[in-house]
């Protein structure tokens, strides 16, 4: 029998309330290998009625007690590593060397940083010349949904739940229903760490309900979610006449501008993983690159050559670079792009098709690394999220240039800027209007520092303070003296 993934609501795996289920792909066979719970409202209320119940213990416990159980649970994820990173292989297409040394292995740093971070979240006193004082005080806010996307499941899933449990919030958790697995393998961990029933729940199911009803459920109190920017709009529309609290994290359309006076080779090695790492399946990946103009021919040339020489392949081979797109639908959409960028005026360097392997991998969704050359910055393809092993290179002349290039979209997400000049590279990075930007490097991550975008990339800071305080709320108690 095939394997059914099921929620996981007050400490149990159950069956969802429909009795249905959701085929789930394995994309590098084109082929369903398990099902997911197709779950609606009715799961989603035994969810908010678990986590409403489990909350004041939750919230009352010491802080040292709920950093030890999350702990334990970050022990578990290192302890499974290899299965897990296995799973998110299977179930999202990524290779297997991607997920070991970057999705399971931040899952673990995510549960840990947070559990540890919690008993030394200080709040504020101020004293107003003997007069009186003024303290802040912090508590968590109730029940709260967090919706992750498809692109880094177990990644992305516990940088969500990781700060609203360490704050003692209760949690009602979403995965995208693309790449459920190890949302549920982490749920059994969840069981055998003895995380108390329904301090986290997880609903699986399709956005439309599953997601729908977490974000009109009148019980809870804050969502955060992840994902595309038109999906952010519609969840902000249903969410904010609630008055809600929310975090978006949305959309990007990063630039990466490359000066002539860069370390060529470091910015070469760089732009390439930035380009087309995760299959280009990051929303922090670098899909606008802009070359000075009397360095273009040369890196031009020398990228094309490095994208061609690509490993595009079985997922599970460690000598693998790229693996599958999520969906046969994803895949058929990023090449639409592509047949777009060639309607525009676009010139196809290398790449642009759907790879055929052999093997297990036949029927598999495999797509060559594309470079993408004589487009102008207004066009759809440099104003679109292609989220694919896609990228447009384009020449710039002065530094202004690049910086109305990089401004252009209305995304503002990530950038990336290459180059020795000190002074020049502060100057840029403070005219980019991007919420996180790369110096000489690219995806150089501290948890401690705010993560979100400007403009369509979303609302709110995650990461650090930022998402302790998201799950908060904050009292001031004045006192006369």
């Amino acid at each position: 029998m095939m394997q059914k993934i099921l929620n996981y609501i007050d400490g149990k795996l159950v069956e969802p309330k429909s009795g249905k289920y959701l085929d789930n792909y394995n994309p590098s066979e084109g082929k369903v290998y398990s099902l997911v719970a197709d779950s609606d409202e009715r799961d989603v209320s035994d969810a908010v009625i678990a986590a409403a119940k489990a909350f004041p213990a939750w919230s009352a416990m010491p802080t040292e007690e709920r950093t030890k159980i999350l702990l334990r649970v970050a022990d578990l994820i290192d302890r499974d590593l290899e299965k897990l990173a296995l799973a998110e292989s299977i179930d999202n297409g990524k290779t297997v060397k991607f997920a070991r040394s970057v999705d399971i292995y931040r899952a673990a740093s995510n549960i840990r940083f947070y559990a540890t971070a919690s008993p030394h979240f200080a709040s504020e006193a101020h004293v107003n010349e003997g007069d009186s004082v003024n303290y802040t005080t912090r508590f968590p806010i109730g029940v709260v949904g967090c919706i992750s996307p498809w692109n880094l499941p177990l990644y992305l899933f516990t940088w969500k739940i990781a700060p609203a449990l360490a704050a003692g919030c209760t949690v009602i958790g979403k995965p995208s229903e693309l790449t459920p697995m190890t949302a549920f393998l982490f749920s059994q961990l969840c069981i055998e760490a003895g995380l108390p029933a329904g301090v986290l729940n997880i609903v699986h199911g399709l956005g439309g309900k599953a997601g729908q009803a977490i974000i009109e459920h009148p019980e809870i109190t804050a969502i955060s979610f992840t994902g595309g920017t038109v999906t952010g709009k519609k969840i902000a529309a249903t969410a904010a006449p609630m008055f809600k609290k929310l975090s978006l994290e949305l959309g990007g359309k990063n630039p990466n501008i490359i000066f002539a006076d860069c370390d060529f080779e470091q910015a070469m090695k760089t732009s390439l993983l930035s380009s087309f790492s995760n299959q280009g399946e990051i929303c922090l990946c670098g899909s606008r690159i802009f070359v000075e103009r009397n360095l273009y021919n040369k890196f031009v040339e020398e990228f094309v050559k490095r994208t061609k020489e690509l490993n595009v392949g079985d997922p599970q081979n460690e000598t693998t670079q790229l693996g599958a797109m999520v969906s046969e639908a994803h895949l058929k959409k990023v090449l639409g792009y592509v047949a777009l960028a060639k309607e525009e005026g676009g010139k196809i360097l290398t790449g642009g098709n759907q790879l055929k392997m052999e093997g297990r991998c036949a029927n598999g969704y495999f797509m060559e690394p594309t470079v993408i050359v004589g487009l102008n910055e207004k066009c759809r393809t440099n104003q679109e999220e292609i989220f694919g092993p896609v990228v447009t290179i384009m020449p710039f002349d002065t530094e202004e240039q690049a910086i109305g290039f990089a401004n252009s979209t209305p995304y503002g997400l990530a950038a990336s800027i290459w180059t020795e000049n000190l002074k020049r590279a502060h100057r840029v990075a403070h005219q980019v209007k991007s919420g996180i930007i790369w110096i000489n490097c690219w995806l150089h991550r501290d948890l401690r520092t705010p993560f979100g975008g400007m403009k369509q990339s979303g609302a709110g800071r995650e990461g650090g303070w930022e998402a302790i305080r998201f799950f908060t709320e904050a009292k001031n108690v004045c006192v006369k003296l």
